[in-house]
């Protein structure tokens, strides 16, 4: 049991090892500034997916302890509000029960919730080390707004506005359709009645 433990130990840090380098490399590799997944990977941790409770939060267990993780980069629609449920499914497919990421944590929110960020290993993982960045993913495909207040992801507004102009996943009605999660949650519920019709996923 104790040989089973430690050899499931030992390849969950290998790959947590191969994903931080591959990302650290492929960024310098194409010039690009470091992302925050990749300033933190060198100190993340591989972990194994739960649960996806919505688009940008998560169950996760590492060792034997689950917590909470909210991914930090991005807002994701509330479930309750237009194309919430589906933003939720399309990382749902992603991040399914069992598989194993990468965690970056960087603390906790107001809601004791553990902020970090999320690294998924691609199927060239075993060859060139490389794993994707789930916020700057959501971004791109226009599941979820990029929140990125002191601006200090390179590329990270110009993704938007790609996703916004390619009218991708939220932004499939317009950019003037699209409400943000913090304007949502200050609607009553008639306001709220009115934005869930109309254009869909």
């Amino acid at each position: 049991m104790k040989a089973k433990w430690f050899v499931s130990r030992v390849a969950g840090l290998g790959l947590a090892g191969a994903l931080a380098v591959g990302c650290l490399s492929s960024q310098h590799e194409t010039g690009a500034p470091l992302s925050l997944t990749a300033r933190a990977a060198l100190a993340a941790e591989a972990a194994r997916v739960v649960r996806v409770i919505d688009a940008d939060t998560y169950i996760m267990l590492s060792g034997s302890t689950t917590y909470r993780l909210r991914l930090l980069g991005v807002d994701a629609p509330e479930q309750d509000q237009a194309f919430g449920s589906q933003a939720t499914d399309s990382v749902a497919r992603l991040l399914t029960p069992g598989r194993v990421v990468l965690v970056a944590r960087a603390g906790l929110d107001l809601y004791g919730r553990t902020l970090g960020a999320v690294l998924i290993p691609t199927a060239t993982v075993a060859v060139a080390g490389r794993a994707v960045p789930l916020d700057s993913l959501m971004v791109v495909r226009g599941w979820a707004w990029a929140f990125d207040p002191n601006r200090t992801v390179a590329g990270r507004a110009q993704q938007q506005v790609a996703a916004q102009r390619a009218g991708l996943g939220l932004w499939k009605c317009g950019v003037g359709q699209a409400v943000s999660p913090k304007l949502w949650r200050s609607f009553n519920s008639e306001i709220k009645r009115r934005y869930r019709v109309g254009c869909t996923w």
